[in-house]
């Protein structure tokens, strides 16, 4: 670990003693496996567990040792035993000993509408926690959703609590009505609820600018939660100023913003973030023009306003798969994006070079979660008659989020 990383991991966990509700302990875990080299191979579950002064979900510890030829053979037996009762989903930022498992691939809202396709009755999602909410949001009544390892968050939809975001709500209704809310599909289901319940829209990374354009068809300003940069980017993209763009910070008085500020502001932007796409910066995209004069530089959008005007092109995440997949041989990217998608990309286009913006190779440490070993005990219990870790939304909830999802839906 560099002098450098290290530094960083010391002022956030100073941060965090000076403001724990802001700053959540998934993202100072990130540190832990960070490496330098290109690759992260993973270790038996009980090696990784003391990586990490965060608890993950306890599991027996007969799976905790299983090395991964063992894994290997046993989820593949549970598989072929489970037949067309199992579809397992995995998420592009998953690690490659897990995306190997998956029937299906993609991005989260992706996944969880390829689950309501499926006929099967156990819908295994190795992602984080809001997926598997969203999957079983969309899913039926006899399909089950299940999570490998339930403490298997998202710190940036941890940013955005139920409470938080209500008052913050009630507040902003004090001073304007004329306000659309917009959630990020990585937001938690009671988020999605809340905006479907008061008129309001989900969208991905992908639609958020017709999504954009639609709330301001409703009223005069967006509420954007829980990620203030790709709100912030969508804005910008749209030909709004920063100076009517402002960040609603949940720990201050009126989110730390004047009744003016409000008023004047055409979105106010949650106070939230991705803790893998905020690494990336222009010296990292200066030192990859100057290495590869040549190089086209792609990032996500919920990068920094200044690495996405500074990028080449910026989109999501099957956008920037897409982009690699389509381009010529020969090409050169370097991607501000999750570092086991950007190996993967490296890896299927050998035909082309392909690297990560950020040297320090960080993978997302929510996705890190859903070890192998987590996945072969959740279908052992399947097995067993006994399936554990089930993700279920309460109706009430589910069926405002799906009004939320559904307008996104309606959107050309």
């Amino acid at each position: 670990m560099t002098t450098s990383e290290t530094e960083r991991i010391v002022q956030a966990e100073e941060n965090y003693k000076k403001d724990p509700l802001y700053i959540p302990l998934t993202e100072l875990e990130q540190s832990a496996f960070c490496q330098t080299e290109n690759n992260l191979i993973t270790k038996p579950l009980k090696e990784e567990l003391q990586s990490t002064w965060i608890n993950w979900q306890k599991i027996p510890e007969s799976y905790q040792n299983l090395d991964a030829n063992e894994l290997d053979q046993r989820i593949l037996k549970s598989k072929s035993i489970l037949g067309k009762d199992l579809v397992v989903l995995g998420h592009h930022y998953q690690r490659d000993e897990v995306i190997k498992y998956a029937d299906i691939t993609g991005d989260s809202y992706l996944l969880s509408l390829e689950a309501s396709r499926q006929n099967a009755p156990y819908v295994v999602f190795c992602g984080v926690h809001f997926m598997a909410e969203t999957a079983d949001i969309l899913t039926s009544s006899d399909q089950t959703v299940i999570l490998p390892n339930m403490a298997a968050g998202c710190s940036m939809a941890d940013m955005a609590k139920t409470n938080d975001v209500i008052d913050a709500w009630d507040d902003i209704q004090t001073i304007t009505t004329s306000v659309t809310s917009v959630t990020y599909m990585n937001s938690t289901a009671s988020i999605k609820s809340l905006c479907g319940e008061n008129n309001g829209i989900v969208c991905t990374s992908s639609n958020a600018q017709p999504v954009f354009e639609w709330a301001f068809d409703q009223n005069e300003k967006i509420f954007f939660l829980p990620d203030e940069h790709l709100g912030r980017n969508t804005g910008r993209k749209l030909g709004i100023p920063e100076s009517e763009m402002m960040v609603w910070n949940p720990f201050k008085p009126m989110g730390g913003l004047t009744n003016d500020e409000i008023k004047s502001a055409k979105v106010l932007l949650w106070k939230g973030h991705c803790s893998v796409h905020t690494r990336f910066n222009i010296t990292q995209i200066n030192n990859a023009r100057e290495k590869f004069p040549d190089v086209t530089v792609l990032v996500h959008p919920e990068c920094t306003n200044d690495v996405v005007n500074a990028a080449d092109l910026n989109g999501s995440t099957e956008f920037i798969i897409d982009t690699v997949n389509n381009s010529k041989p020969g090409s050169i990217f370097a991607i501000g994006t999750e570092i086991n998608l950007v190996n993967r990309l490296a890896n299927n286009n050998p035909d082309k070079q392909i690297f990560c913006l950020d040297s320090m190779v960080c993978p997302c440490a929510t996705m890190y979660r859903v070890h192998p070993a987590y996945l072969c005990w959740v279908l052992d219990s399947i097995i067993e008659g006994k399936p554990t870790n089930i993700i279920n939304v309460d109706e009430k909830t589910s069926n405002f989020a799906k009004i939320s999802v559904n307008r996104m839906l309606e959107i050309k």
